[in-house]
Order: C-alpha cells, then structure tokens, then sequence
C-alpha cells in the first residue's frame, strides 16, 4: 500500500530568491535571532529545512510511513502580489515543482499554483502546469486578496480544473476580516478554517457546484468548520428562502462531493467527518513541515479509527492516488 501525504508544502528555490530580493507583498527575510521566516498581511511562517530542502524530507517521510507527498505552496501565495510579480512567481513555483516531479517521481507529485489576481492567466496557467510540467491539479486560497472563491469571474479556472479532470485543493490564507484575530495566532488557529468553511459555504449557496458538477474539490483541515455546522448547515437551508435562490437541492448534496484532509490532529473530530462523508472522501494529510504538523502522528491516528482495514486504506492512499490519476 501507498500512503500519500495530500497536504504538505514546500518553497521552491525559485520562489524563495524572488521573496528573498523582490518587494511585494510578501517577504521572506531573519529575524532577530536569525531565523528564517516569511512576512505577510495577518500572519506569518517559520521556515525550517524541510520547507526548502527535498532531501531534508526524506528521513521524516521513512520514518513515519509516508511513501509519497503532494507538494503544493502555502501562504502567502502569489494571488496578493501585482499581476506581474504573480504571474512570474506562480510559473517560478510550478516550472520548478516539474523540475522536482520528474527527478523524484517516487518520492513526491506536486498541485499548481495560481496567479488567481488575474482569471485567465489562471486557466491558462493550470492548462500549461497540468499538460506541459506533469503537475496532477491547483491549490488555490480560500479567498483572493478578500474576494470570495464564487466570484464569477473564477468560474472559468473551475471550468477548466473540471475540463482537465484535476482537483483543485482549497487552502485557507489570512481571513477577509481578520480584524480581532491578530492577537493569540487566532489566524492560523480559528481563521483559517472559518475562512475555508466560508469559501466551500459560498461555492455551494452560489450554486457553482451545481452548475459545474464534475468539479474537484478538496477542503483542508478537514474541511475547516463546515462538517460540524452540517446540521445547522441543512436546517438553515430549510428554512430560510436566501438559501434557495441559486440551489435546487440541499447543500449537504454537494458538500458530500468533497474531499477533506485528515489534519484535524483528532480521532474524534476524524470519525465525526468521516461518519458524514464517507470512506472515499478523505485523504491523508500532515500539514508538514509548519509548526502544527502532524506528521508524527497522522498515519498512527488513521490506523487507530474503528473503521475497516479496507477503509484506512483507502484514506492513507488509496484515494489520493485516484484522484490525482497515479
């Protein structure tokens, strides 16, 4: 069996010179005590080697029983930056997440990255990234620089992730209003998953999903908190004609069509999402090598769960090769 880590992330060297030498939006720079950290509106990561070096990866990887990993980028993105400096940093990120797919093809695949500031760029980039460099699909943010993902002028990259039959991973960056969350990590902590939550909501209510059915979508963190308001979720639905207007069916009709990661760091909160979508919606995940990975604990968690062996299997692996066509 192969177990595939569906959420990680790396810089690419690439990515890291233009931060390290560019002004934008983001910086990567050290600190006072000279570690290495990347800046950026309402939050920000310590970089360590595995976030930079492939091979720095590879012992943790052995040592926990992860055989491969979906690199993706993680905040702060290039949807904030000028369409220039996006657009250059997102080809940078995926020119060289091709490089590292055909050297280390047992080891690690990798998801695009979209200049999504810019909407037809996007398409054409996820066209050049799937086709020309081998990538298996995109990791966009849950909002870009405070535009919801059900803007219309996005339905053209979901159009073409759902014409090249490849998953887009939704990641969360720094909340639209993030105003009492600067204080405590709050970001990372509570809003990155209400701003996932909100993103996946939005994507429903809007009727996106309904319009454009065979599109791929995986939620992080276990869907952020839209699992845990399914009832509210429905009931609401129910209820209130607002909900009505753009859906024809209930949301949990579409909101069942996702995959969620398992990096929720609970077996309970693991059972609780699994009970709602099922066996063939999860897929493994660390968020490696950030400070809150759980890269020490996930397969273990998942081998607990008292579920199937056919079931574990299809969480630790199996899934997440079906859906990236490995």
């Amino acid at each position: 069996m192969t177990v595939v880590d569906f959420h990680n992330h790396f810089y690419p060297p690439g990515y890291v010179r233009e931060l390290r030498n560019g002004k934008g939006y983001a910086s990567m720079t050290k600190d006072a005590s000279g570690q290495l950290i990347t800046q950026y509106a309402g939050d920000y990561n310590i970089v360590v080697g595995p976030h930079i070096d492939l091979e720095d990866r590879l012992p943790d990887m052995k040592k926990f029983g992860i055989d491969l990993q979906v690199l993706t980028l993680t905040t702060p993105g290039v949807e904030r930056e000028t369409i220039e400096r996006g657009v250059r940093l997102a080809r940078i990120t995926n020119d060289q997440y091709g490089d590292i797919v055909e050297k280390y093809r047992e080891n690690f695949t990798a998801l695009a990255t979209l200049p999504m500031q810019d909407p037809q760029l996007s398409v054409e980039e996820l066209e050049r990234a799937v086709k020309d460099r081998g990538l298996r699909g995109a990791m966009i943010f849950s909002n870009v620089d405070g535009k919801p993902l059900d803007s219309e002028e996005f339905v053209p990259i979901y159009e073409k992730a759902a014409k090249l039959d490849v998953p887009l991973f939704i990641h969360p960056t720094s909340p639209a209003n993030s105003k009492f969350m600067d204080e405590y990590r709050l970001v990372p902590i509570l809003g990155f998953g209400v701003d996932t939550s909100l993103a996946i909501l939005r994507l429903v209510f809007s009727g996106i999903l309904e319009r454009i059915p065979n599109l791929k979508l995986v939620a992080t963190h276990t869907g952020g908190v839209f699992p845990y308001l399914r009832g509210r979720i429905e009931i609401g639905y129910k209820a209130y004609p607002e909900c009505k207007v753009k859906l024809k069916n209930p949301p949990s009709t579409y909101l069942k069509k996702i995959w969620l990661d398992t990096v929720c760091y609970d077996e309970d909160v693991l059972m609780s999402s699994y009970a709602y979508v099922g066996e063939d919606k999860m897929v493994l995940g660390t968020d490696y090598p950030h400070q809150i990975t759980d890269i020490e604990y996930a397969v273990q968690r998942i081998r607990r769960l008292k579920i199937q062996e056919s079931s574990k299997q299809k969480i630790l692996g199996d899934n997440a090769l079906k859906l990236l066509k490995l």
